[in-house]
């Protein structure tokens, strides 16, 4: 038997066929496919670790509708609290992020500025009108100012700049520059943050940092058979020893009973 809800549901859902959800047209540089990976990795592999405990969403290139009558703003990164992938995400009113069927907007949306064409600071005005409490403008060549962050939060409809992003405390998260090498590329990349600073890792880094674990305690147990080791042959060589001593007495004629 149809469910009912489910059937109003599908009667008054808006149609979405206008609406373009993919058009396969995304050209990134090296740093840039890395970074839009670099911030869904470390978020799915370590966030729910360092404390977050609902459900979340991290996408990379997907498109955020807020109107019916609008076709998406695409952010490099957006993430979403309290919402997840629909089951049903291959029917094109699940396939990119549509306000009106995921119930909100999402919490944090980033652009990362590659030139002077991608029109970031025009796109906040759209995330604005689409409710999103917190707008993030990675700039790492300076193509827009002369900081490389900026992060935003929505007041009274308008974008204020955040003064301190490392922990934004509505979210459960921080972002901070970190100097390393991520997949091979050594460059200075936008990372989260728990609120002691430490960034949060990505799956290949716990693995590391699990496999390194590992090594050091079979280090560890390498020691400990090697100190037993020494100490069986220690007493081995007492006991012969004694046994020497002994047998030296009897010869001497000594009583050792």
């Amino acid at each position: 038997m149809a469910d009912p809800a489910q059937s109003l549901e599908e009667t008054y859902r808006p149609d979405v066929s206008h609406l373009i959800t993919e058009d396969d047209e995304p050209v990134d540089n090296w740093f840039q496919e890395r970074q839009q990976r670099l911030l869904p990795d470390s978020l799915y592999a370590s966030w729910a670790k360092a404390g977050q405990n609902e459900p979340f969403l991290v996408a990379a290139d997907v498109g955020l509708f807020h109107k019916i009558s609008e076709q998406a703003v695409v952010p490099d990164v957006m993430v979403s609290l309290g919402v997840q992938v629909p089951e049903d995400w291959w029917e094109q009113h699940n396939r990119s992020y549509m306000i009106w069927e995921l119930g909100k907007a999402p919490d944090i949306v980033i652009e990362v500025v590659s030139n002077r064409k991608g029109k970031e600071d025009e796109k906040l005005d759209k995330y604005a009108l689409a409710g999103v409490p917190y707008a993030v403008i990675f700039d790492p060549l300076l193509y827009l100012g002369k900081r490389p962050l900026r992060v935003y939060i929505l007041h009274g409809g308008r974008y204020v700049e955040v003064a301190d992003p490392s922990w934004l405390a509505e979210v459960g998260v921080g972002l901070k520059l970190w100097k390393g090498t991520y997949e091979g590329l050594s460059a200075t990349w936008l990372r989260w943050c728990g609120q002691d600073g430490k960034v949060l890792p990505t799956g290949l880094e716990l693995a590391e940092k699990e496999a390194e674990r590992a090594d050091q305690q079979a280090k560890r147990a390498e020691k400990e058979a090697e100190r037993a080791d020494q100490a069986q042959a220690k007493a081995e060589q007492e006991r012969e020893r004694a046994e020497r001593l002994l047998a030296r007495l009897r010869e001497l004629g000594e009583d050792i009973s």
